[in-house]
């Protein structure tokens, strides 16, 4: 089968080997909106047509002088079929996180020159309106929804004329695989958001390395809600299109578990602290149960942790967790939809219990690894065993290479590695040396196949006594505690390591009941028996580490850290220096005690 080379061949393939009534759906009014592939088609294409009216295709390819189309919306048909019509107009599309601060979204409008703007809802309008005036290149705003005083998106393929459609043609055909395809944002966890590059051809090349690994028929159905400003997402999405997987998105983040039961998706991708969140979901129904049914349901729970994968663990446990199956888990399989074939998981490192428990419940979760930069997926976990391990982010895929620095960093070269940070070749030639992206993981490769991370560069520390500390891995394991919900690790020229925990209140206010303590969340917080409580789960995970990486002391925070407070990537990855800056008096108080 001819493969597709440009992001937007994947109409035409699509159009070609398996047409779908469904290739994107979405909830308008109630009701499920489904887009065929021959709607998005022609709509893509009256819609490049429109943007050519507009004033956009001015012909020139290169990243500085090309058209820019800004994007802030969350996952919806149109959020993709934009998309596709921009690349089409020769045009750049620069989505980014609709939870940005006015701040950043003032700077990466203004950063990348963005001449249209397309949004979603009234409320992302609003964000924007403040500072439009300070946007000189924006020339235009277009909305999804109908919003008084906004151009509705539709009126673009309404202005497609003969003559423009004909020009989008002849675009599409001087356009190469490795043309600029997207800008995309990182706002990481420190600094200014910088530009990320992609073309095409970075892209493609990692759609198809991965779809053989994935389990992507015209079978298969997938469900949406990781951001698709997000490159995960994103590439995923191109990954679903080119195997004709149809493509259902949620309607928000609150309703993924309705979602989930009504859609019965195959495939869907999330990251860890989602899946967290399920699993804490299950176990406080579990709590809620009486007699038998709480004990087989915290049985099956201990069997799933006891799971292992490519080795046999005897006829007695297999019987065991055959009957946890049917008995237990058929539930939780059903809360899912009932036909999960993988769920597929990125952005941040996966607890092994929650890898165990979930594969052992027949529900496969494939951890992944990868970076804005490599377009995004080093390695992954397949649906094959053979293929899988715990603990690491799998095999790393094909057409990637990988090599561990002396210092221990994870090096990778390949079609995958993007051009360049836009208007920043000192950032380029600082993270990309001799065709290698330096990815400031450090990792290493187990049995020469599994990659595994370790820690990230930056955020290893030294104590005040010279001793390395990495925080990643002494998190994930106190993050096992039903009672934690966040936790960040302190110590850097330290005499010893701390932490700054966020209970999970849910879980605590349970336990404080059954004490007959109550208050506030401060009030509980200050109470001699949950502070009692945090110290012997202290003393339980703390056994797992040396005596340098043990946690010595803690303080105890109130609120949980959140996006929208500027804790939180957008990814849901802890911003170590915000976190540091804002609660500067408790880490103080920990060390001062």
């Amino acid at each position: 089968m001819d493969q597709p080379s440009r992001l937007f061949d994947i109409i035409e393939h699509q159009l070609k080997h398996f047409p779908k009534p469904d290739m994107l759906v979405g909830k308008e009014n109630n009701a499920w909106r489904k887009y065929s592939t021959n709607e998005v088609a022609d709509l893509t294409l009256r819609f490049s047509a429109g943007l050519l009216q507009l004033g956009i295709g001015k012909g020139d390819h290169t990243p500085e002088g090309c058209d820019k189309i800004a994007l802030v919306s969350p996952n919806r048909p149109e959020w993709v079929i934009t998309d596709l019509a921009c690349q089409q107009a020769g045009a750049v599309l620069i989505p980014f996180y609709p939870t940005l601060s006015e701040h950043e979204m003032e700077f990466v409008l203004n950063d990348c020159t963005a001449t249209i703007l397309f949004v979603s809802s009234k409320e992302l309008l609003d964000k924007i309106t403040p500072f439009r005036h300070k946007l000189p290149h924006l020339k235009e705003i277009f909305s999804f929804n109908k919003i008084e005083g906004v151009r509705h998106w539709l009126e673009i393929p309404a202005m497609a004329t003969e003559e423009n459609i004909a020009r989008v043609t002849a675009i599409k055909d001087s356009i190469t695989p490795e043309q600029l395809a997207t800008i995309i944002y990182t706002s990481g966890t420190t600094g200014t958001p910088k530009g990320v590059m992609l073309s095409h051809r970075n892209i493609m090349s990692n759609v198809l390395s991965c779809i053989p690994y994935l389990p992507v028929s015209q079978n298969a159905r997938a469900m949406s809600f990781l951001p698709l400003n997000h490159v995960f997402e994103r590439m995923v999405t191109y990954v679903y299109l080119t195997a004709g997987v149809p493509i259902y998105y949620a309607e928000s983040m609150e309703t993924i578990a309705e979602n989930l039961r009504e859609l019965k998706p195959s495939i869907f991708t999330t990251v860890p602290r989602l899946l967290e969140k399920v699993y804490e979901k299950i176990m406080a129904k579990g709590l809620e149960l009486k007699g038998i049914k709480r004990a087989l349901f915290f049985w099956a729970v201990e069997l799933g942790k006891k799971y292992e994968i490519n080795q046999s663990q005897g006829w007695w446990y297999d019987l065991q967790l055959a009957i946890a199956n049917k008995l237990i888990f058929s539930k939780w399989r059903e809360a899912l939809g009932g036909n999960i074939d993988a769920v597929v998981v990125g952005a941040a490192a996966c607890q092994i219990r929650l890898l165990k428990i979930f594969t052992g419940a027949k529900i496969n979760i494939l951890e992944g690894y990868g970076l804005t930069e490599t377009s995004p997926v080093i390695s992954v976990n397949r649906v094959d065993v053979k293929d899988r391990m715990f603990g690491t982010v799998g095999p790393v895929i094909s057409n990637v290479e990988v090599k561990i620095a002396e210092d221990g960093e994870i090096l990778c070269k390949g079609p995958n590695i993007a051009m360049g940070y836009y208007k920043r070749p000192d950032l380029t030639a600082d993270a990309i040396k001799d065709g290698w992206f330096h990815t400031g993981d450090i990792g290493v490769l187990v049995n020469n196949k599994f990659l595994k991370i370790t820690d990230r560069k930056k955020e290893l520390f030294k104590t005040s006594g010279g001793k390395f500390v990495a925080p990643q891995p002494i998190e994930n394991k106190f993050k096992e505690s039903p009672f934690i919900e966040q936790i960040m690790v302190v110590g850097e020229d330290r005499k010893f390591t701390g932490a700054l925990i966020v209970p999970s209140f849910a879980q605590l206010e349970r336990w404080a009941a059954k004490k007959g303590i109550n208050g506030s969340h401060e009030e509980l917080l200050r109470n001699a028996d949950i502070q009692a409580l945090f110290k012997s789960i202290l003393e339980k995970y703390n056994q797992y580490f040396s005596h340098i990486e043990q946690i010595k002391k803690f303080e105890l925070l109130p609120k949980e850290w959140t996006v929208a407070d500027g804790e939180l990537s957008p990814t849901l990855k802890v911003k170590r220096k915000v976190i540091n800056q804002k609660y500067q008096e408790q880490i103080e108080k920990i060390y001062n005690q």
